[in-house]
Formats: structure tokens, C-alpha cells, sequence
């Protein structure tokens, strides 16, 4: 879940599953909670500043949300990690705990944005070109880019759908369940608890999933209007886009929340419809997790001085 509706004293705290455990965050905080094997939940904190606040430049539209974004998917990684190695930690104090080594996440970081390219922009471009030499109606730039947009959210779906039968996967989805429940409960003003927190649905409209869907959206525009029309060039743009079209798709969402109405319906509802993929019923347990690192978070975030404020 995306804090991207950030503004002024507005407090909006976000998170990301990860493996046996939630990370929650909060503007300037973050927390890591995870369950070992054992039973234990274990944990990393730590003060978190806005890229905004050291550097000006990410304060202009488009660009703060890039750094947003890329920020988030720092603090993604990091927190993988994390969980990761918990989940290696047998808890025998004779033996050294195994760790996940840096280069290593580095391999994964590397082979999974190539492996997003391949899936998401080549594979897609591909397709629709040679559907092209097939049916002239394609030829047009806005039919052709169409056809590709449609193409890549139906790999989108799929690949998803596929995904959420692996067994550590669906228990992924149930974590994300878990901070879906305990955000909506830290946004009603009622105590934090298992029993509130399971009293909420596990979809959630700010949730990473409905940003995807506007990326994707967004992407069918910008690239009908790129120049080149050989496949070289289009896929370059593919990839060289990325970041203006995170940075218009943030701007979106972040203009749609604050006009709280039929936009932002309209843009979270077919987000809300795929988080019944990417969410599952969390247990007891699951949710005991993610309220262990949101109280830890916001304990974090007061200690700063900060008053939290639900937008």
C-alpha cells in the first residue's frame, strides 16, 4: 500500500507484505515485523526522511513522484530482506544465522526488472506487431497501442492469477490481507486490535495493486503519442518512459484523493475488483503481526515529535 496521499499534516500510513510478516510506514517511519518459526515476532525500525525534505527538487510534480516510488521500492527491498533472513534464522544459538548477502539481492533486483521489461513490454510489443502484419486495423498508432495495453493487462491478470495457487504466495496475500485490516482500523479512530482489525474488508483503496492498474492505463496514452514506429524504437520508449509515466500515474491518484468522488472511484474500483487476487482472510495471528508493526511504526513516528492525523 502506497502512502502517496501525503499532503500537508495529512497522515497516511502504508505497508507492504512480506515474507511471514508486514512492514507499515508511516511519513517519517517504518517497521518490519515478522514471525519466525519459532513463534517469535521479531523486528527492524527505523526513522525514515521524505526525499522531499532533503532534497527540493522532488517536491515538483511528477518528479516527487518518482522519488516516492523509487524510495518505496527501496524500503520494499529492504524489508524483503529482512523477512527473508528471519525466515532463515532456525533459532539455534550454536549455529550462525544464514543471511541473504547484498550482491545476492542485487541478482534478484536485477533479474526481476528485467524479467517486468521482458513480460510487460516486450513480450506485449511483440505480439501486437506481428498481429499488425496480420490485421491492418493495427496499423493505426492509437489501435496499435490499444491492442498492446490490453494485451499486457491480460499478462498482468494471468501471471497474477497463476501466482496466487503457490502456497507461499497465497500466504503472502493473506499478510496482505492482514495490512489491509489494520490500516482500515487505524483509519476509523478505533483501538488497535486483532478482533477490530478483523472486523474490516482486505480491500483497500490506496493499496499498490490499483496503482499498477492506473500505470498501465496511463502507459496506452503516453505511448500512442511517442515518436518512432519501428520496434526498436518503440521499445526503447517502453522502457525510457518508465519513470514519467509512474510520475503522471502519482500525480492521478494524488489529485483523485483529494477530490474524494466519482474520479476517484472510477480509478480505484478496478484495483479493489484485482485485490481479490492479491488479498486473502488473514489469520488471527497474521493480523497479531501487522498491529505489532504499525504500533511500532507510529511509536517511532511520535518519538520524532510528530502528531499523526488521519487524513
Amino acid at each position: 500500500m502506497l502512502p502517496v496521499l501525503e499532503n500537508g499534516e495529512e497522515v497516511l500510513v502504508g505497508g507492504q507484505a512480506v515474507m511471514e510478516g508486514v512492514m507499515m510506514r508511516a511519513p517519517h517511519s517504518y517497521c518490519v515485523s515478522v514471525r519466525k518459526p519459532s513463534g517469535e515476532i521479531v523486528f527492524q525500525e527505523a526513522p525514515l526522511q521524505k526525499l522531499s525534505e532533503k532534497y527540493r527538487i522532488f517536491k515538483a510534480p511528477v518528479i516527487r513522484g518518482v522519488g516516492s516510488l523509487g524510495q518505496a521500492m527501496a524500503l520494499g527491498i529492504r524489508a524483503l530482506r529482512f523477512s527473508a533472513n528471519a525466515a532463515l534464522d532456525e533459532g539455534d544459538p550454536e549455529k550462525k544465522p544464514q543471511e541473504i548477502s547484498s550482491w545476492m539481492m542485487t541478482l534478484n533486483l536485477v533479474f526481476s526488472l528485467g524479467f517486468f521489461i521482458f513480460l510487460y513490454k516486450f513480450v506485449p510489443l511483440w505480439l501486437t506487431t506481428h498481429l499488425g502484419a496480420v490485421f491492418p486495423v493495427l496499423e493505426g498508432r492509437i489501435a496499435f497501442n490499444l491492442a498492446d495495453g490490453a494485451i499486457r493487462i491480460a499478462i498482468f491478470l494471468a501471471f497474477l492469477y497463476a501466482i496466487s495457487f503457490w502456497k507461499d504466495i497465497r500466504r503472502v496475500f493473506e499478510y496482505h490481507g492482514a495490512e489491509h485490516k489494520v490500516v482500515f482500523n487505524f483509519e476509523s479512530g478505533q483501538p488497535l486490535s486483532v478482533e477490530n482489525a478483523q472486523r474490516f474488508v482486505t480491500f483497500h483503496p490506496r493499496c499498490g495493486t490499483s496503482f499498477l492498474l492506473v500505470v498501465m492505463m496511463i502507459s496506452i496514452v503516453v505511448y500512442a503519442v511517442a515518436p518512432g514506429e519501428s520496434f526498436a524504437a518503440r521499445m526503447a520508449s517502453r522502457v525510457l518512459l518508465l519513470p514519467l509515466i509512474a510520475g503522471v500515474s502519482f500525480e492521478m491518484i494524488r489529485y483523485a484523493a483529494r477530490r474524494r468522488g466519482g474520479l476517484l472511484a472510477m480509478m480505484t474500483a478496478p484495483g479493489l475488483w484485482l485485490q481479490r487476487i492479491t488479498t486473502r482472510e488473514p489469520s488471527n495471528d497474521q493480523a497479531e503481526v501487522a498491529i505489532h508493526a504499525l504500533n511500532r511504526a507510529m511509536e517511532l513516528e511520535r518519538a520524532q515529535g510528530g502528531e499523526p492525523v488521519i487524513a
